[in-house]
C-alpha cells in the first residue's frame, strides 16, 4: 500500500513548478515561537495597529517593546528541513517559488535567492523608514531602541523608523502579492506547509491556484482552514519537516 509521503513525493516527481506555501509551523521546527499560538506573543499581549504606530508615541514605544522580545526570540535560528528541501527542489529546477507567511529570512538563509521567496507579511531582518524607504539591519534599530528607550527615526529623512513587518491594520506591499498571484497561476503543483491556513489574503494564494485544477497538498500539524475543501488533493497530518523532506527525497531519486 502506498502511503501518504509516498504519494506526496509522486506528485513531487510529476511537477516542474512547485508552488510551496510555508507558514509558522516550518518556523517552529527551527525554534521560533509560533506567535500566534496559544502562549503566543499575540495571545498574550495587545497588538499595536498600524495606525497606532503611526499616530501615538507610547504605542510606538510597545510596539519597539514587543518587537524587541520577538528579536530576542528569533536568536540564533537556523534553517530547518523544510527550508533545506525547498532549496533542494530548486537546485532541481523544480521550484517557481516559495510564499512564505514567516519574516524569519531563514528561507534565504536556507538556500533560496530573493526572487524565488516571496515573503508577503515582510521581513524581520530589517527596519525601514515609512516615509523615504531607507533601510537599516533590524539588529541596529533594535540596539538602538534597547539604550535609548526612544522608537528609532531615520537618519536619512528623520521619519518613522519600522520593523519591516507587515503589521495588524497595515497594507500589504501590493507588488509583493502581484508577486505570489503570479507564482499561483504559473504552477503545477501547490504545497502548503505548516500553516493553519486562517490568515488571508496569503490563504488564499494556494486555492487560487488549486481553482486552476492544479493538484493541492497540505502538510500540517493540527487543523487547518482548508480541511476537507474538494480542491484539496492530499491531506497529510503529521511533522511538517519530516514528512516533505521525506517527499522530495522521494521525488528526486525517482527523477
Amino acid at each position: 500500500m502506498v502511503s501518504d509521503v509516498e504519494t506526496l513525493g509522486a506528485m513531487l516527481a510529476r511537477a516542474n513548478r512547485v508552488l510551496v506555501v510555508t507558514g509558522a509551523g516550518v518556523s517552529t521546527e527551527s525554534g521560533i515561537p509560533d506567535f500566534r499560538g496559544p502562549n503566543g506573543i499575540w495571545n498574550t499581549r495587545r497588538p499595536v495597529y498600524f495606525q497606532d504606530f503611526v499616530g501615538v508615541e507610547r504605542k510606538r514605544i510597545v510596539y519597539w517593546q514587543q518587537h524587541s522580545e520577538i528579536h530576542a526570540a528569533h536568536g540564533h535560528a537556523e534553517p530547518g528541513p523544510v527550508h533545506r528541501a525547498c532549496a533542494r527542489l530548486d537546485q532541481a529546477g523544480r521550484l517557481r517559488a516559495v510564499v512564505t507567511q514567516n519574516v524569519d529570512g531563514l528561507h534565504h538563509d536556507g538556500g533560496l535567492s530573493s526572487d524565488k521567496v516571496i515573503e508577503v507579511h515582510g521581513t524581520g531582518r530589517k527596519a525601514a523608514c515609512l516615509d523615504c524607504g531607507a533601510a537599516v539591519p533590524i539588529a541596529d534599530a533594535v540596539g538602538e531602541f534597547r539604550a535609548t528607550g526612544v522608537p528609532p527615526m531615520c537618519t536619512e529623512c528623520g521619519g518613522l523608523m519600522k520593523p519591516a513587518t507587515i503589521s495588524f491594520g497595515q497594507q500589504l506591499d501590493p507588488l509583493t502579492v502581484q508577486r505570489a498571484i503570479d507564482a499561483a497561476d504559473e504552477c503545477d503543483l501547490v504545497i502548503a506547509l505548516g500553516s493553519t491556513l486562517s490568515v488571508y489574503p496569503a490563504a488564499d494564494i494556494s486555492i487560487r491556484a488549486a481553482s486552476r485544477g492544479v493538484p493541492y497538498a497540505i502538510v500540517n500539524q493540527g487543523a487547518t482552514d482548508h480541511d476537507g475543501d474538494p480542491l484539496v488533493t492530499l491531506r497529510i497530518e503529521g511533522e511538517v519537516g519530516t514528512v516533505f523532506g521525506e517527499a522530495v527525497e522521494i521525488a528526486l531519486h525517482s527523477a
